[in-house]
């Protein structure tokens, strides 16, 4: 039951500092700025990952979760756990943002600013490119000592910092489920919910081209 709370708790955290910062942004006319939104998810990601990383291996991500089930680093058991943990996080948190800033439109909801099917396209490589760090620094259900914050926070930092304007650089179908509901913006959420699956999922194939035969491990979980 803890490893569930943990993961409600940090993606709550996740959510609520990062759609926060892109909400107080909305709100006031830009005061947070786009460099201080991807700084917040990086820190936010990183601290989070610090915090329960011990404890549930910080997920934070049905992505993760069912990347690292795939790698046989995680009980496929747990996934549907998991993923319920993260997405009442996540809808909790716009909650408590819907009541803090009810003028909000968009309660930092995910919409691409350019072709959806680009928008599809550009997710999957950022949860490639997440999922391709976080399999090469963790083991799935702890993570490993302080490079795993900063290397994960890091990426995130770096794909919400350049992808940011276009697709508001999900990663995370939980992170866009939460703020699609609360807002009532649902008309591109389907990318969000299959993207990010598709792109942590090849993350794990390439890591099994490129590394030996024990990377995708059972022994792991």
């Amino acid at each position: 039951m803890k490893r569930y709370i943990a993961e409600t708790i940090g993606t709550f955290s996740m959510v609520f500092c990062g759609t926060g910062a892109m909400t107080i942004n909305e709100i006031t006319g830009g005061a947070v700025t786009h460099p201080g939104v991807a700084i917040t998810w990086g820190l936010i990601v990183m601290a989070m990952i610090y915090a329960f990383g011990d404890i549930s291996g910080a997920h934070f991500n049905p992505a993760v979760t069912v990347a690292f089930a795939y790698a046989k680093k995680f009980s496929w058991k747990e996934v549907p756990k998991f993923i319920l943990a993260q997405c009442l996080g996540a809808i909790a948190a716009s909650s408590i943002l819907l009541f803090l800033f009810p003028e909000s439109e968009f309660l930092g909801a995910t919409l691409p600013s350019f072709e959806p099917y680009k928008a599809f396209v550009l997710e999957i490589l950022l949860a490639f490119f997440l999922m391709l760090v976080i399999i090469n620094v963790s083991t799935g259900a702890k993570e490993i000592g302080i490079i795993a914050g900063i290397a994960i926070g890091s990426v995130v930092l770096l794909e919400a910092m350049f992808a940011g304007p276009m697709t508001k650089a999900s990663m995370n179908p939980a992170r866009s489920l939460g703020p699609a509901l609360l807002s009532g913006n649902l008309q591109h959420l389907w990318l969000y919910l299959t993207a990010p699956f598709i792109g942590a999922l090849l993350a794990v194939v390439s890591c099994k081209l490129v590394k030996d035969e024990q990377c995708c491990d059972a022994s792991d979980c």
